[in-house]
């Protein structure tokens, strides 16, 4: 099983931070693409490219509304021939990126739309000049220029011939990990680190894969996990509260739960999306955080000493998954809690989990 890091996008430190999370022993590197909190994802991944040999390099994700399909690709294959083959494009519906633009995620269509037309980007394939959804009112048609010739369709000429972008969807709600499933190279599960649910999200994309034809074991599962590792529980906890309401948020966004979820989850999950506020996004000492139960955050997040830690990721493995990004401490946190669970886990979770 493959094990990445989530962190930011610093154009200033993306360079240095892949460097030291490649020396302990990830898998790869993920940045979180939202432009009003953070820098381009783009440029922190080529950074990265230029520091480090082997780690691989993705958006952890980006979103189908704030580049166009075509941008995308050029912008994520571009990382891929810098580093020589090591980037993935993960990708979903858009939270703090649309939101900070007055927006709620994209709609399934779009979004499905959109998948389509990135995967064929990446393959060097052309898409029809009336499948690209431009407003008019932004852009007219290229007909309004009477040109004397024109390319008969949007392609990505350059791209042709090189190896193809893997693409990522983080999923969460059964018509998303339908979509994923269809259109996806890996599903990332957005479910939290309970079996239960996880086992619901592996079977739905196997299912929506064999009834459309395809192989049910043609595709890739992960998921994006919280961990918080340390011997005292109640610090363990602290680590991974703040980021932990984000991801638990993705299940309950539209107000019904998704997913097999017990009567007490679902009370949590509720108070969850009427106290989010999100101009205190992913932090530990938001209202939002307060709302999360212990119970909850042992289920829903992999939080504990590195033996239970390396026990529960081995358990997720079991399940098929070959992948797993790990968010580890948020913002809001006590720093030397965070600096423990650091080492730990570097020092403790990575190994247990090679042998």
């Amino acid at each position: 099983m493959q094990l990445w890091m989530t962190t930011v996008a610093s154009a200033r430190g993306a360079a240095r931070t892949a460097q030291e999370i490649e020396a302990a022993g990830w898998d790869g590197m993920l940045v979180v693409d939202s432009q009003n909190l953070s820098g381009d994802p783009y440029v922190a991944l080529a950074l990265a490219a230029t520091a480090t040999t082997r780690l691989g390099l993705g958006t952890g994700v980006t979103n189908s509304v704030t580049r166009h399909a075509a941008a995308t690709a050029a912008a994520i294959t571009s990382v891929n021939r810098i580093s020589n083959g090591r980037a993935v494009l993960g990708i979903g519906r858009g939270d703090s990126a649309l939101a900070h633009l007055g927006r709620a995620p994209a709609r399934l269509v779009q979004f499905e739309r959109y998948l389509r037309q990135l995967q064929t980007y990446l393959k060097g394939e052309a898409v029809s000049f009336d499948d690209i959804d431009i407003p008019p009112d932004a852009a007219p048609p290229m007909s309004e220029l009477h040109l004397h010739d024109a390319p008969p369709s949007s392609r990505i000429a350059w791209i042709a011939g090189g190896a193809k972008v893997p693409v990522e969807v983080a999923a969460s709600g059964p018509k998303v990990i339908a979509i994923a499933a269809l259109h996806a190279d890996r599903v990332m599960f957005a479910l939290g680190a309970d079996v239960e649910r996880l086992t619901w999200g592996i079977a739905l994309a196997k299912k929506t894969r064999k009834e459309a034809g395809l192989d049910p074991n043609g595709i890739g599962f992960g998921a994006y996990l919280n961990l918080g590792c340390h011997t005292d529980m109640d610090a363990a906890r602290s680590l991974v509260r703040g980021g932990l309401t984000t991801f638990a948020r993705f299940s309950v966004m539209h107000g019904k739960a998704s997913g097999p979820v017990s009567t007490g989850d679902r009370e949590v999950l509720d108070a969850l999306r009427t106290n989010y506020d999100m101009k205190a996004h992913t932090r530990g000492d938001s209202r939002q955080a307060g709302t999360l139960t212990d119970d909850f955050v042992d289920r829903f997040a992999i939080v504990g000493p590195p033996e239970h830690c390396i026990e529960r990721l081995k358990e997720l493995q079991a399940l098929g998954l070959d992948k797993v990004a790990i968010s580890g401490a948020t913002r809001g946190a006590a720093e030397e809690d965070a600096a423990v669970g650091r080492k730990l886990v570097v020092g403790k979770v990575l190994p247990g989990l090679r042998h």
